[in-house]
């Protein structure tokens, strides 16, 4: 039974831990040689500190002996993606001149798993600077799908996703600016929450400068796992106070119920571009909540490509005044050619037009409140298309990038508007392709989002953990 401890949620590995039935031990070592087994196909993991959890196990099994308060995932193997401070660790972010980053402290995600008990089992592959929907770069290399490598595995924290699909961990460290959890979740058949900016904790003590402005108001940090239940105990775990974050705001996990019975938004084809496959996921999506007693209907929400395009402005109109003088210094030929995408496809402004998207942006954020008054749930595309060929972004044809921009905007949207949403599978496609839905609530409310998506999943088949192809 303990060699296959891998396949085990981390809820059912936590309840297995605390009641003695298991060891944190066992299921380190189990995970560990899963790791061995399938990493070297995926390289998903980087870095894998095999020493280190197994020391971490032993401690958190004596204190499970000595009657020590356990926390919510005492004793469970997770991963940390490398973009971010973990003690002792290069904070690489995929970059070759970064790669003797040493962190001197971990970072608030990382320091909120270690008191829940967690087991840090590795580190995951992250892009050059963590900027583009595919998991590449000249430090560590790619990251493939374990579904199909001809697809991207999505990205940035393509690397988590692989590794909790494949089995490399019961729950992936995510973080989020401009899709970077919900879609390599989207393209690896996993579960994975964009939480709302201020419920996690985030700062990186190695950081020589404060984030600019959006990533404060947009970046997010949150977890990937296999399934939603599990979502919600690594969002728990994660979203723990933290000094060094003046931005964490301390609002419950759990809301008030909104009226019943609870209102659906359903928006297959935001745009007239989405793939049938994708269109057809939300319907079902639709059916199975209406089945569980939602009122569902399909209806368009406002402003939402309105909402992306600003992202991009704001964005990309940011990194043009220090990124992408770093991403030219220090970064692969990938991070370059995927700037250059990002520049051409995103208009240019000055100051005075981002201080007005700002007050763009706050009305966006309040027609949206008035709409998620009437329908707390909405339920979109991730992407309008199926998961991508990998290195879609490195092609010539400009037409071909600007199509891919645009199939992201139901992506992009979520963080200009500051809302939470879970991306969460519904099944495959053809060619081993997986597909799924983003479901989207009100500010602090990943309650409702995780409530639905795990009605939406109960009707979905099991995809992982998933043997690579």
């Amino acid at each position: 039974m303990t060699d296959e401890l891998w396949r085990w949620s981390a809820v059912d590995l936590a309840r297995g831990i605390r009641s003695g039935t298991i060891s944190s031990e066992e299921a380190t070592r189990s995970t560990l040689d899963r790791i061995a087994a399938v990493n070297p196909m995926l390289n998903a993991i980087v870095e894998v500190t095999a020493d280190e959890a197994l020391a971490t196990a032993r401690t958190a099994d004596a204190q499970r002996r000595s009657g020590h308060a356990l926390g919510p995932l005492h004793g469970v193997p997770v991963t940390v993606k490398v973009n971010i401070d973990q003690k002792g660790h290069a904070t690489t972010n995929g970059v070759e001149a970064f790669r003797d980053v040493i962190a001197s402290e971990d970072s608030p995600p990382v320091a909120n798993l270690r008191r829940a008990g967690a087991v840090i089992v590795g580190r995951t592959n992250t892009p050059a600077f963590s900027h583009r929907w595919f998991t590449d770069n000249a430090l560590h290399g790619a990251t493939r799908n374990p579904w199909n490598p001809a697809l991207t595995p999505g990205g940035s924290s393509g690397g988590a996703a692989s590794a909790v699909a494949s089995g490399m961990g019961a729950i992936g460290h995510g973080n989020d600016f401009g899709g970077s959890i919900r879609y390599p979740a989207y393209a690896c058949g996993v579960a994975g929450i964009r939480p709302t900016p201020g419920r996690v904790p985030a700062y990186n003590p190695s950081g020589k400068t404060e984030r600019p402005i959006t990533a404060q108001m947009m970046s997010v940090q949150g977890p990937l796992a296999r399934t939603v239940a599990d979502v919600r105990l690594g969002l728990l775990a994660m979203a723990a106070p933290d000094p060094r974050d003046p931005n964490w705001v301390p609002v419950p996990l759990q809301g008030p119920a909104p009226p019943r019975p609870v209102q659906v938004a359903l928006v297959p084809d935001p745009f007239g571009d989405t793939a049938p496959e994708v269109s057809e996921a939300i319907r079902a999506a639709g059916r199975a909540l209406k089945d569980a007693g939602y009122a569902v209907v399909e209806t368009p929400p406002p402003r939402l490509g309105e909402a992306a395009d600003l992202w991009h402005r704001l964005v990309v109109g940011e990194e043009r005044r220090g990124m992408v003088d770093l991403v030219r210094q220090f970064g692969d030929k990938t991070a370059k050619r995927n700037m250059d995408g990002h520049l051409r496809y995103a208009p240019e402004i000055d100051a005075g037009g981002i201080l007005d998207g700002f007050g763009t942006r706050l009305a966006m954020m309040r027609e949206w409140s008035l709409f998620l008054d009437r329908f707390p749930i909405v339920v979109t595309p991730v992407s309008h298309v199926l998961p991508f060929r990998d290195g879609l972004d490195l092609e010539e044809d400009e037409a071909i990038i600007a199509a891919m921009m645009d199939a992201q905007r139901s992506l992009l949207a979520m963080p200009v508007l500051g809302l939470p949403c879970v991306s969460v599978p519904t099944g495959l496609a053809a060619n081993n392709t997986p597909v799924g839905v983003q479901v989207i609530a009100g500010r602090f409310r990943e309650d409702l989002c995780l409530g639905a998506a795990e009605i939406i999943e109960a009707h979905a088949p099991k995809l992982t953990p998933i043997d690579p192809r």
